[in-house]
């Protein structure tokens, strides 16, 4: 069953690029657990079919960033993106986009996180397979606050604009 509004979310891992080498992240792809990212925070998250893609890449990403400084003042730590590519596409994605220090780009390589919503999309037609279905979400210490799923090929309650109307 999908996830809905005041669900938890479920365990999983996501991967990160990891650009710059701190302590506890080395470069490259990093596999993070959802339930300790989700821990005490208020998170919007957004996925998206494919990074590169039209759509995703001109107004989705570009929407988050663009009002990211207006999520953080209405108590939002941190904006992710995910996406069913892998650690190294969602990076050069978050580069190309100049999103890197303002929205985390998480890769769910398998689809497995979004399979566990149940908001994946098979896309085998299009030759893309499965893919997530294009949906934003505010996380309240891994609580579904808000959700907003698209219909198949819409790009009308998922964007940023609607979910920061949704935080009041």
């Amino acid at each position: 069953m999908t996830i809905k509004i005041g669900d938890c979310v479920p365990e999983g891992k996501l991967a990160e690029f990891i650009g710059t080498e701190t302590a506890g992240c080395s470069l490259g792809p990093n596999s993070f657990n959802v339930s300790d990212l989700v821990k005490g925070k208020k998170i919007v998250l957004f996925a998206v079919p494919g990074a590169f893609t039209p759509t995703c890449s001109d107004k989705h990403l570009p929407g988050y960033i663009q009002h990211a400084a207006a999520f953080k003042a209405k108590g939002v730590d941190e904006i992710w993106a995910i996406s069913v590519n892998d650690a190294f596409v969602m990076g050069a994605w978050g580069r190309d986009q100049k999103a890197t220090g303002i929205v985390r780009l998480l890769a769910d390589g398998n689809a497995d996180f979004v399979r566990a919503l149940c908001l994946d999309a098979d896309l085998s037609k299009f030759g893309m397979g499965v893919r997530s279905q294009r949906f934003s979400a505010l996380l309240e210490d891994g609580v579904v606050k808000q959700l907003n799923v698209e219909e198949s090929g819409k790009f009308e309650v998922s964007n940023a604009e609607t979910l920061l109307a949704q935080l009041g």
